[in-house]
């Protein structure tokens, strides 16, 4: 894939991120009064310390990354070996 398509891909991904956090927080308020009038109270959580948080980031992020990083070593893989035989050998 062009190089200039995989940066777009992912500002994409990025902005998606930051588009579901930005709406969450907003949206947060107005679901408290909802579940305080129905009430469905959320138990308070406390907040989790910075690394915890981290933690559960590496956690849900890491695994994606290998994924997508060793599709993309092995594309290269084949690729330089298509090149070194000549052409497309199978």
């Amino acid at each position: 894939m062009n190089k200039h398509f995989e940066d777009a891909w992912y500002y994409l991904r990025r902005a998606g991120e930051h588009l579901s956090v930005g709406i969450r927080e907003e949206a947060e308020p107005v679901e408290r009064r909802v579940r305080k009038m129905l009430g469905r109270e959320k138990a308070e959580e406390v907040p989790p310390s910075g690394r915890q948080r981290l933690e559960a980031e590496l956690r849900r992020r890491t695994p994606r990354r290998v994924e997508v990083g060793g599709k993309k070593a092995m594309r290269r893989a084949q690729s330089g070996i298509r090149r070194y035989r000549g052409g497309s050998a199978e």
